[in-house]
């Protein structure tokens, strides 16, 4: 049972909601209606062309003919995203028609997927082969280019997000021209364009570098969150994945510890799994949300008396126990810290939440992970930990999420882009060392502006005029 508003990524043909984007040149009249599209969380929604490409050439045509005639043209996956970073006035490329797993070989452990697969398909289609991503988070519906283009992310200190794992991509620039690209052939754009926020092109196919198949020993189980803070950086250090969910006005938190292995699958029974993913944690959390819409105290005193599932023990297949249903509609902000300063983010988000005067419901998400070498990755250049914040969609966020991003950017924190953050282009360029490389090459690949829209005019600022070729 879910909230009966909670609908899926919608495309129809309502009123116009949503942010706005930057003017353009009308639609031809002759072109496809424009429809409505909205993402998953219902905070973010357009007025559009929408188009389903089914191929490369089709999706080069596209951006050609955007370019020719002046309209801005954006891709979206399953819309997983809370920021405006997908939003197009013009036309918006809906990927799900290149949802196709081109190859994959076991021997290199690399598997050649369309920009549209969803996560689940891959890793299901993985491990039929022996295969298994390296890491997850615990979505797994999104696509594979929303994913990595934004910097989607586990946890684990010695794992890096999943963009890490692309080890060749072909990317589709602002004047339908196709660059097939690693580390080898164009070492700057691929450093560049495994996070690239759709800003450097349309992401066609990519190739990921994959693991033989694992399992992961899962113990899940209530501490006292001082306890676990206290010994934090020997649980990230003695798990390969850790995270904890603090339950805000609580002493609780709820500790996930998982360690790889090989042994014989022991799953949880099917009653346990119902009983504590959907009935606990969606219908019964649900439940508790939407009264505290209306009734915030109410709401939030249910929330903490949803049972405790207690400690919980299995051994499963590693996708199995890295994802879990999201059935409860949320908002979400999500900020990167260097990893030494992950417990002070964490004490002093605490501190934020008992001076609020108004219960938080969901609990405050921590993980860790390493760092790599992408340039606009959150995690660029150092050990990472990660502090997200949610609220249940239609509830005021905006004063919680201020609070935590005052917080974070005190911190050297940056935001993940795929979530909700308040900050611009002016301050984030000084968290980035590689920005002014990112900027050259955005004024290169896109030339007349076609993948602009307001977000990213606001976060990377307007592309570099004095850098465009005619």
């Amino acid at each position: 049972m879910t909230d009966p508003a909670d609908t899926p990524t919608t495309i129809d043909g309502g009123p116009r909601e949503g942010a706005l984007i930057a003017s353009r040149r009308p639609v031809s009249p002759a072109a496809p209606p424009t429809r409505r599209w909205r993402n998953w969380a219902g905070n973010q929604s357009c007025r559009a062309q929408v188009l389903r490409p089914t191929g490369e050439p089709e999706l080069r045509r596209i951006v050609a003919d955007a370019a020719a005639a002046g309209h801005a043209v954006r891709a979206v996956g399953t819309g997983h995203s809370f920021s405006d970073v997908a939003l197009s006035d013009a036309v918006l490329v809906d990927l799900s028609e290149l949802g196709r797993i081109l190859s994959i070989d076991p021997e290199s452990s690399t598997v050649v997927v369309q920009a549209g697969a969803r996560l689940h398909d891959v890793f299901e289609a993985l491990w039929t082969r022996g295969l298994a991503f390296t890491n997850l988070g615990d979505v797994d519906v999104q696509s594979i280019a929303g994913a990595t283009q934004t910097g989607t992310h586990g946890t684990g200190r010695r794992f890096g997000n999943l963009s890490s794992a692309i080890v060749a991509m072909r990317l589709i620039d602002g004047t339908g021209e196709v660059h097939d690209i690693d580390a080898v052939s164009e070492p700057e754009l691929f450093a560049a364009a495994r996070v690239g926020l759709g800003a450097l092109g349309v992401v066609s196919t990519v190739t990921l570098q994959v693991s033989p198949a694992f399992n992961l020993h899962a113990v899940h189980e209530p501490r006292r969150v001082d306890e676990v803070l206290e010994g934090f950086d020997e649980l990230v250090g003695d798990h390969d994945h850790f995270e904890l969910f603090w339950v805000p006005g609580t002493g609780w938190a709820v500790t996930k510890q998982h360690r790889r292995n090989h042994d014989r699958p022991s799953p949880r029974r099917t009653w346990e799994r119902l009983a504590h993913d959907e009935l606990c944690d969606n219908v019964l959390f649900g439940l508790a949300n939407r009264v505290g819409r209306s009734r915030p105290r109410l709401g939030g005193a249910l929330a903490r008396k949803i049972p405790s599932p207690g400690r919980q023990e299995y051994n499963d297949r590693s996708y199995r126990v890295f994802a879990s249903p999201r059935r409860v509609r949320f908002v979400e902000m999500e900020y990167a810290v260097p990893i030494e300063a992950t417990v002070t983010a964490l004490q002093r988000v605490r501190g934020l939440v008992d001076r609020l005067g108004y219960p938080v419901s969901f609990p405050v998400e921590v993980r860790t992970s390493a760092a790599d070498d992408i340039t606009l990755s959150t995690a660029s250049g150092r050990d990472t930990g990660w502090i997200a914040v949610h609220m249940y969609r239609g509830v005021a966020h905006e004063e919680y999420f201020r609070g935590v991003e005052a917080i974070m950017a005190d911190l050297d924190g940056r935001p993940h882009w795929g979530k909700l953050h308040f900050r611009t282009a002016a301050d984030l360029a000084r968290s980035y060392p590689g920005w002014d490389d990112f900027q050259e090459l955005r004024a290169r690949l896109d030339p007349h502006g076609v993948f602009r829209n307001a977000g990213l005019d606001r976060v990377l600022g307007p592309i570099r005029a004095t850098a465009r070729r005619a």
